[in-house]
C-alpha cells in the first residue's frame, strides 16, 4: 500500500481560511462567556464578524426552538438578548454546524444531515458529561463541536486532487485515521489541532482533541479528552456515530476514574443530552 505524500500545513491553512468563518468565531465568543464581565453587547459584536453566521443566528432565532412563535426579530443584538448568555453558545453552535456542513462528504460517505446531527449530539453530549466532572462545560461543547473540522478540511483537499483521493472503505480501513494517513499522509485530528492551534484556540482544548480518539487508554489523564471521548460512546448509543470511529467510542474503567462517571451516570447523561438533541435538531430545519 502507498501513503499519499503529507499535505502540507500551508495547505491545511490555505484550505482552512476559506472555509466559514464560524468556527474563529467561536473562539472569541468562548473567551467572551467565560468573562465574568462581558456583556451581551459584546457577544453580539463577536457574532457580527461573519456576516453569514449573523444571518443563520438570526434565522435560526426565529426557529421554534429558540420561541420563534412569538414576535419576530431582525438583528443579531435582538437574537442575542433573546436566549441570553446561557444559550448563546449553543444558538451560535448550531448555526456554525449549519454553515460548516453545507454538503454530503463524498470521500468520507456520509451525509450533510446525518453529519450535522452527529457533530450537535457529540457537543451536547459532552456539555452534559463536563457538567458531571468538573470540566468546564463551555470549552467541551466547543470541542464536541469543533473535532471534525479537520474532515472538513481534507475533505474540501480531496475534492481539488487530480486524481481524486479512493473513497474511505470500512472493509479496507478499520478507521478514518487508517484511511486518512493513506490518502492525505495526515490525519483529520492532526488538521483540527494543527488549525486550533493556528486560531489560538486554548492550549488545553487542542490538547484535549489531540488525544481525545484514543484506544488504549493506560494511564491515560487528560480529564477533558475522556470526557470528549465518552460523549462518543453516548452518540453511538443514539446510533449517530461516524462509522470510521466508532472503534474509539468504547467506556473503559480508566476513562471512568479520570472523570468520576460510571455506567450508570453515562446513561442518564445520554438522555439529557438526546432530550436537547431531540428539540435542538429542529432548528437545522
Amino acid at each position: 500500500m502507498i501513503v499519499a505524500l503529507p499535505v502540507s500545513r500551508e495547505k491545511i491553512l490555505t484550505t482552512a481560511r476559506l472555509l466559514p468563518a464560524a468556527p474563529q468565531v467561536l473562539a472569541g465568543l468562548c473567551e467572551l462567556l467565560q468573562d465574568a464581565n462581558s456583556d451581551l453587547d459584546q457577544v453580539a459584536e463577536q457574532i457580527r464578524v461573519d456576516s453569514a453566521l449573523s444571518a443563520r443566528v438570526i434565522r435560526i432565532s426565529n426557529s421554534a426552538t429558540y420561541g420563534g412563535a412569538g414576535q419576530r426579530i431582525g438583528s443579531v443584538d435582538e437574537a442575542v438578548n433573546r436566549v441570553g448568555f446561557g444559550e448563546i453558545l449553543r444558538l451560535v453552535g448550531i448555526a456554525s454546524v449549519a454553515g460548516l456542513v453545507d454538503r454530503a462528504l463524498t470521500f468520507y460517505g456520509i451525509g450533510a444531515e446525518r453529519m450535522r446531527e452527529s457533530i450537535l449530539m457529540h457537543a451536547l453530549a459532552s456539555e452534559a458529561l463536563a457538567k458531571r466532572c468538573a470540566v468546564d462545560p463551555r470549552q467541551a461543547y466547543a470541542g464536541g463541536l469543533l473535532r471534525t473540522l479537520g474532515v472538513m478540511v481534507l475533505e474540501r483537499i480531496g475534492r481539488e486532487r487530480q486524481p481524486a483521493p479512493d473513497v474511505f472503505d470500512g472493509q479496507q480501513f478499520s478507521t478514518y485515521t487508517e484511511w486518512e494517513n493513506y490518502a492525505f499522509g495526515v490525519s483529520s485530528t492532526e488538521v483540527t489541532t494543527t488549525v486550533l492551534d493556528e486560531w489560538r484556540f486554548s492550549p488545553e482544548l487542542v490538547s484535549a482533541l489531540k488525544n481525545h480518539l484514543f484506544t488504549s487508554d493506560d494511564g491515560y489523564d487528560d480529564r477533558l479528552a475522556c470526557v470528549l471521548n465518552l460523549a462518543g460512546a453516548i452518540v453511538v448509543e443514539v446510533g449517530l456515530a461516524l462509522p470510521g470511529e466508532s472503534a474509539a467510542w468504547v467506556p473503559t474503567d480508566n476513562k471512568f476514574s479520570v472523570t468520576g462517571l460510571d455506567a450508570l451516570k453515562l446513561r442518564e447523561v445520554g438522555a439529557e443530552a438526546q432530550l436537547l438533541f431531540q428539540r435542538q435538531r429542529t432548528a437545522f430545519c
